[in-house]
């Protein structure tokens, strides 16, 4: 399963947006899922990413799939984020690498 961020918008800041969409994802995209399933997180078109928008939905996929993969990375502020997201969410050291 591929999840294309861009969906949720170019500029993802707020922690209630990311609730919205991780409920929205959750119904639509992810719902009914092995946590097996390879889920593919692809950041390509995303302009801005911050922590607490990330938090809400990139940490409760990790925690929720085993086999979680990033794709498009190379923004400056999605780096950042995975970073911050890595040090303060509570994820695990075998959980992908941010």
């Amino acid at each position: 399963m591929r999840i294309e961020l861009k969906k949720f918008g170019e500029f993802l800041t707020s922690r209630p947006a990311g609730k919205e969409a991780f409920l929205a994802m959750s119904a639509y995209l992810t719902k009914g899922l092995s946590e097996e399933e390879i889920i593919e997180i692809d950041f390509s078109g995303v302009k801005v990413l911050t922590p607490s928008w990330g938090d809400e939905i990139i940490t409760k996929i990790v925690k929720k799939f085993k086999n979680v993969k990033f794709m498009n990375v190379e923004n400056p502020t999605v780096k950042a984020t995975l970073k911050t997201l890595r040090k303060y969410s509570g994820i695990s050291h075998e959980s992908p690498p941010f």
